[in-house]
């Protein structure tokens, strides 16, 4: 009898397994992570933030001190895929046109033409997001945010996969902008990049000391289409979420709202971030359903920009991911 229940189990198993094919999506991103692995040492976490990012069809910012691998990074993770790629480095200076393109007076046929900026591509890799004055970040974030663009009565859409990436330093003020908390909501993830270990430090030195590119990044190469990723992007959203595994999604934004810590609390827009992030983390790990432990591992990157720590306890040094981390352990995990 125990035999057939054992038997029964593992049929219901297989059958909850194959609902849909995760193969190919996981083996493409074994692939990515392995050419994005011929140049960066560690950073593990941040590589495959990235690629739940990629999968959401999210923007990310990363917060790190100089030196830690972040523009490179999210370099090379563009240069896996098969897609148009731009970098924009952010300056003091920097004007929305800049970034979005102007409109150039044509004497040929005496006509205003649209010269798109370096928006317009797939993948846009900004450089020091805060290095720039307000009106500039505003115009980028209304892009991430619709989309689109409207420039002289006419609607520019971006080209699908549209993903940006951008970086920031956490420990240098002067000259920059401060990214307000409105408009940081834009961004799906907010990964912070610490230093490596002793053990990736040698690594570091030993592989740039034995690497003879003069370009390191020459070694990478695509291995992603643009039409695979969107396919990919589409087979994530049909990831299973259980209904108790939603409600355990509602009640952690919830007590973002209610706890003591918090001067702000987490928006509906968080609850639905955290339902695509927790989706994508799932297939990353090739399964086809989401577990508490991908909601768990979505919530710090998801909430950290999201929620504002009541100033008291930030005078006290606690942190948003200390505040979040206990509200997990707060809430009963769904069985």
């Amino acid at each position: 009898m125990e035999n057939l229940e054992n038997q029964n189990q593992e049929n219901l198993n297989t059958e909850f397994q194959s609902r849909l094919n995760m193969t190919e999506l996981r083996q493409s991103l074994e692939n990515v992570k392995a050419e994005i692995g011929k140049v960066i040492i560690g950073q593990e976490s941040m590589i495959e933030h990235l690629l739940v990012a990629l999968l959401s069809n999210g923007h990310v910012l990363i917060e790190g001190v100089p030196g830690v691998a972040k523009t490179i990074t999210a370099k090379l993770l563009a240069k896996t895929v098969d897609v148009g790629f731009s970098r924009i480095q952010f300056t003091p200076d920097l004007m929305p046109s800049d970034i979005l393109g102007t409109s150039i007076f044509n004497v040929k046929n005496s006509e205003f033409e649209f010269k798109k900026g370096p928006i317009f591509s797939s993948f846009i890799l900004i450089d020091e997001i805060n290095r720039s004055p307000a009106k500039t970040q505003s115009a980028l974030f209304e892009v991430m945010e619709e989309r689109q663009i409207t420039m002289d009565g006419k609607q520019y859409e971006m080209q699908e996969p549209f993903l940006v990436v951008a970086t920031q330093n956490p420990i240098e003020h002067e000259g920059t902008y401060r990214l307000p908390e409105a408009q940081l909501d834009r961004f799906l993830f907010k990964i912070n990049v610490g230093y490596p270990n002793l053990s990736q430090e040698v690594e570091i030195i030993k592989n740039q000391h034995e690497n003879k590119l003069a370009d390191k990044t020459d070694a990478v190469q695509k291995v992603i289409s643009g039409t695979q990723l969107k396919n990919y992007q589409n087979l994530v959203k049909d990831v299973i979420v259980e209904k108790q595994l939603l409600e355990y999604i509602a009640k952690i934004i919830v007590n973002t709202r209610e706890n003591q810590f918090l001067y702000l609390g987490a928006s509906p827009r968080a609850s639905l971030a955290l339902l695509t992030a927790s989706k994508a983390f799932a297939a990353v790990r090739g399964r086809d359903f989401v577990t508490p432990e991908d909601i768990k591992e979505a919530s710090f990157a998801v909430l950290r920009h999201r929620v504002m720590v009541s100033p008291e306890r930030e005078m006290e040094g606690l942190t948003a991911d200390e505040i979040i981390r206990q509200i997990l352990e707060v809430i009963e995990i769904p069985r």
